[in-house]
């Protein structure tokens, strides 16, 4: 879920264009739990395949990126979360008994027959288990593209992949990747342009935002450890934050007095772990010997795992297919050329 940033963060929009040629480190998970959101049937429930096992995040997936590659040559890293920090239980806990809550309201506006209210809940409502972790693994790897495993935080390694120049910038909607240091940020990477809001039951138009944190600190007049702290104030997903405390008078705060170890104690004394937090977004764990490697698709393997295993239509596959071979061929082409010149 990240930290309430949003009404301070200056952005700029570039559409699809800005991102051409780029190679980005995506939040798998991130992008996973927008496919489990969005793709869905008349009555709000997940695609499946024949064996009942939950295929939205496949579809989103191979259809997004498949596209992304061919028509904007992009490359993609996905890194995955590893196991969660202790201070983040009790975000996951707080998380955990939503969902419960949304499942079982879900059963009900169901049994009723309004399917409306339904699909807002099942997004609320959503779970993501082994198969899907492991399948999108998977998918990704036949697709040609590197997994990254992270210690903890998927956006912190994603973060440390940017900073270190082997991808331009992260793909997320959370920002957290600037807390973590990342120079650049892209949020709404998405084909339909569209964002589902369930507390509205509404979708809104959306197009691709890049972040700098240059910019941002720049215009803001903070550095990176005040804008942690701005975001610690708020709430992230480890620590609650302080109730009547929104971004914008978080910021005020850290500028007039420079730090959280400077403001009132009254206030100092309401996140009593923020040093811990603090540590955790400026030296963040990650892995430094992840290994990227750019193959050519499993054509033949990737069109078994769709249809034969997944239950995608054989025209479906054909056209992500034939995609991911545009996008590898010129690919190769552009590097023989460059070498050529």
């Amino acid at each position: 879920m990240g930290t309430g940033l949003t009404p301070i963060i200056p952005r700029v929009k570039t559409g699809l264009r800005g991102v051409k040629g780029k190679v980005l480190a995506v939040d798998a998970l991130n992008a996973i739990y927008q496919f489990l959101a969005l793709v869905r049937g008349f009555q709000g429930e997940p695609l499946r395949n024949r064996h009942g096992m939950v295929t939205s995040h496949l579809v989103g997936l191979a259809s997004r990126f498949s596209k992304l590659a061919a028509d904007y040559y992009c490359k993609f890293i996905f890194v995955f979360d590893g196991p969660p920090l202790p201070l983040k239980q009790r975000e996951l806990e707080k998380r955990r008994a939503l969902r419960e809550k949304a499942e079982k309201e879900l059963r009900e506006l169901l049994a009723r027959g309004e399917y409306e209210k339904a699909f807002s809940k099942a997004v609320v409502a959503l779970r993501v288990d082994e198969w899907i972790i492991e399948s999108s693994k998977k998918l990704i790897s036949l697709m040609g593209w590197p997994v990254v495993e992270a210690p903890s935080d998927a956006e912190a390694q994603a973060a440390y992949i940017v900073s270190k120049g082997d991808a331009w910038a992260v793909a997320t909607l959370d920002w957290d990747a600037l807390l973590y240091g990342s120079p650049r940020m892209l949020r709404y990477l998405t084909l339909t342009g569209t964002e589902w809001l369930p507390s509205k039951g509404v979708a809104r138009r959306l197009e691709p935002e890049l972040v700098e944190l240059e910019n941002v600190l720049r215009a803001l007049g903070i550095t990176r450890r005040q804008l942690v702290e701005v975001a610690i104030l708020i709430g992230t997903d480890f620590n609650e934050g302080i109730k009547g405390i929104g971004p914008k008078k978080a910021l005020r705060l850290i500028k007039t007095y420079g730090s959280i170890e400077r403001l009132p104690r009254g206030i100092r004394e309401k996140i009593p772990e923020y040093e811990e937090v603090l540590e955790i977004f400026l030296n963040p764990r990650v892995r430094e010997d992840y290994a990227l490697e750019f193959r050519e698709p499993a054509y033949d393997e990737l069109e078994r795992f769709l249809v034969d295993e997944n239950s995608f239509s054989e025209d479906r596959v054909k056209t992500i297919v034939e995609r991911l071979r545009a996008s590898w061929h010129r690919g190769e082409q552009l590097t023989l050329n460059s070498f050529k010149e």
